[in-house]
């Protein structure tokens, strides 16, 4: 998918859960955008890139933004997903980074997708179904560890939300170490806390 607006930069003015304002050249533009994306752009004043989408619908023109190319690509590859609105596509984005994404997709890990707002087991089936393959799984890394659901799962069960638990547990496995569920949960746990 191509968009009209590939990319905005500008001065950051504000943020909102799910949006962020940037003047450029005069003008403010409202761009929704996952969380991960506002928690890291940066304080209100500051200079901002942000890779574009450009959604055009009956009554609206709605700008997405994103701080990667891949996040973008990922957003424009669900929203192909007959079922698969912006919105939701922003809640996947915000439990689920792209390579995290991928990860999941190609495990089968529906429980995870079932987490976001808005995904019910039938979607979520329907988006593992649709990216099987189509995702890039080396989007800035070698390689993506396939994650044990069951320590997700607990994590998630203890408070931590999908992306949290997704993060500490990734870093148990880039260290090649093959443990139980219980260690996993437990040496993540000790991560999360420190």
């Amino acid at each position: 998918m191509s968009s009209l607006i590939s990319s905005v930069s500008g001065v950051l003015e504000g943020t909102g859960a799910d949006w962020m304002d940037v003047a450029i050249g005069g003008i403010t533009l409202r761009v929704n955008a996952p969380s991960p994306c506002i928690e890291a752009i940066g304080q209100v004043g500051s200079s901002v890139r942000l890779f574009t989408s450009l959604q055009v619908r009956e009554d609206s023109l709605s700008l997405y933004g994103f701080n990667t190319p891949e996040a973008r690509q990922t957003f424009e590859t669900l929203i192909g997903i007959s079922g698969i609105g912006p919105r939701v596509a922003l809640s996947i984005l915000s439990i689920f980074r792209p390579d995290a994404l991928a990860a999941a997709v190609e495990s089968g890990d529906v429980k995870s997708f079932i987490a976001v707002p808005g995904v019910g087991r039938k979607t979520a089936s329907r988006i593992l179904l649709e990216l099987k393959g189509k995702l890039e799984l080396d989007w800035g890394e070698s390689s993506v560890p396939t994650l044990d659901s069951n320590a997700v799962d607990a994590l998630t069960a203890l408070g931590y939300t999908p992306l949290e638990a997704r993060e500490a547990l990734s870093v148990l496995s880039e260290n090649g170490n093959d443990l139980t569920t219980e260690d996993q949960v437990r040496l993540a746990l000790q991560q999360l806390a420190g």
